[in-house]
């Protein structure tokens, strides 16, 4: 089968085509006949080296997120999943292949009114997205800000906040046109990427997919008991320091977390993710797909992220 795997940990050049053997499912697991395969911010991480602590070596196969059709399945799998479509997440790598391993138990069946495409467009960055939002105690009539909000994490928390009742939805972002684009989604005040720009005085909540060293500055941006998650990292971690600013505003009780959906019990992730999907159905998500690329052209869709091209999500198909 092809796949496309790092041969040299740095830009999107070391990215390559290659010839593996069909992988069998181990138990608990299953083998997914790709359809389509989601390019997430992670995958640039990885292949960027950036995450090289974490033990990836030369030959990694990318990609966490595949939709397509169950083609076997490891014991201790419910047969009855052979040949239904799913929507599977199959960790830190394996899935930039035409088929590719998943645990059983990440398995979302896809409903007749949801594309190969929109599942991994929706799937995990929704999911990130609803339990982020509920890891910041978010409540109907609150303000909320999203840092980064192009990306498909923003897209969907802007999406969320909005149909679950906040007052008020800013958004940072590269440009106006994009910044259009998110008040169709439900954002109600453009900024600029440094927060500049006319929105509500404070926040009650701000979900920051980006982090890096501008991170700290946001804290002066929480209302009084205003919670900032960090649900990402794209620009790096914040400076050793960055907790200061949150004792300089020691009376205003501000809390910081960090999010990972490695938390969430799995199958609460899979209840939300299959009610995304039906969400979606019902036309009340839009799964905004930036561009389907062939897989052999996985590089270029790495070029266009690093570019900071993406509104959405660019999504691979096996030819």
């Amino acid at each position: 089968m092809k796949a496309v795997a790092v041969q040299t940990f740095g830009g999107p050049e070391g990215l390559a085509i290659i010839d593996l053997p069909a992988p069998e499912p181990g138990a608990g697991q299953v083998l997914v006949t790709t359809e389509a395969i989601g390019v997430g911010g992670v995958d640039t991480l990885i292949r960027s080296g950036a995450l090289a602590a974490y033990g990836f070596k030369d030959g990694h196969v990318l990609g966490g997120e595949v939709a397509g059709t169950v083609a076997a399945v490891g014991d201790g799998v419910d047969p009855s999943w052979l040949g239904r479509r799913v929507w599977a997440f199959a960790g830190v790598g394996g899935g930039y292949a035409e088929q590719a391993i998943a645990p059983g138990e990440t398995l979302v069946p896809l409903p007749a009114t949801t594309s190969a495409v929109d599942a991994v467009t929706l799937g995990s960055s929704g999911m990130v997205a609803h339990f982020g939002l509920r890891h910041a105690h978010f409540a109907p009539g609150e303000s909320v800000l999203v840092r980064g909000a192009a990306g498909g994490i923003g897209i969907m928390t802007v999406q969320l906040a909005a149909r679950a009742g906040a007052t008020a939805i800013a958004v940072t972002t590269s440009s106006p046109e994009r910044g259009a684009r998110l008040r169709k989604l439900g954002a109600t005040h453009v900024l600029d990427r440094e927060g500049a720009g006319e929105g509500p005085a404070g926040y009650d909540i701000i979900i920051d997919i980006v982090a890096g060293a501008d991170l700290p500055s946001f804290f002066t941006r929480l209302n009084p008991n205003g919670r900032l998650v960090a649900v990402g990292a794209l620009a790096g971690d914040p400076p050793a320091d960055f907790a200061t600013k949150l004792f300089t505003a020691f009376q205003k009780s501000l809390s910081f977390a960090t999010f990972s959906a490695n938390t969430v019990p799995q199958s609460d992730r899979q209840v939300a993710t299959a009610e995304l999907f039906a969400t979606a159905g019902r036309g009340e998500l839009d799964a905004v797909v930036h561009e389907v690329l062939p897989l052999e052209q996985a590089a270029l869709a790495h070029r266009k992220m690093d570019a900071g091209e993406v509104f959405g999500r660019i999504v691979l198909v096996p030819s």
